[in-house]
């Protein structure tokens, strides 16, 4: 009896302490109250910060597509693109928890998949997490699994969304 406890015990504790652990959450920050003039991405550092006159406002961890290196080249490569962009959208209906959607392509984005005969793609986004899977928090920033997308959780997508206007800067660099 006293094993067959201690078996009960142990099963238990390893499936509530990682359920814990995905389902804990920062509290939340005070909201911005002021507009971003440029949203700046360091793909190689995994971090977004929204800048006023050179001054960070706010910052935060980010996942990418799900092959990071180097810039999007076509359609469906998983890649995030890099270079100057604009937000050129706010998605309240989005499969995901709100999203902001970047200018790609651009002209020269386009230009180049013409040249190697393939699409270049598009949809590129800041969204929340997926509908449905907000529970998941900080925890999907352990692997790059968008297809080219900057991805935060569903609290930072709604202080972006409120400080990032249609029109604003999105510099993204390797």
């Amino acid at each position: 009896m006293g094993r067959w406890l201690a078996a009960v015990l142990v099963g238990v504790v390893l499936v509530i302490l990682p359920a814990g652990l995905i389902m804990t959450r920062q509290p939340p920050r005070p909201p911005l109250t002021e507009q971003a003039d440029t949203v700046l991405v360091a793909k190689s550092a995994r971090r977004m910060v929204l800048l006023k006159d050179g001054r960070i406002l706010r910052e935060y961890a980010v996942s990418l597509g799900r092959e990071p290196l180097g810039h999007k080249q076509q359609e469906g490569d998983g890649r995030t693109p890099e270079g100057r962009y604009r937000i050129d959208g706010h998605n309240p209906r989005s499969k995901f928890h709100l999203s902001l959607h970047i200018s790609y392509p651009a002209a020269a984005d386009t230009a180049s998949a013409a040249a190697r005969g393939v699409p270049p793609g598009g949809d590129i986004m800041i969204p929340g997490l997926p509908n449905g899977l907000g529970w998941l928090g900080s925890p999907h920033l352990r692997r790059d699994w968008t297809q080219g997308c900057i991805a935060v959780t569903d609290d930072e997508i709604e202080d972006i969304w409120r400080a990032v206007a249609d029109g604003t800067v999105v510099e993204i660099r390797p």
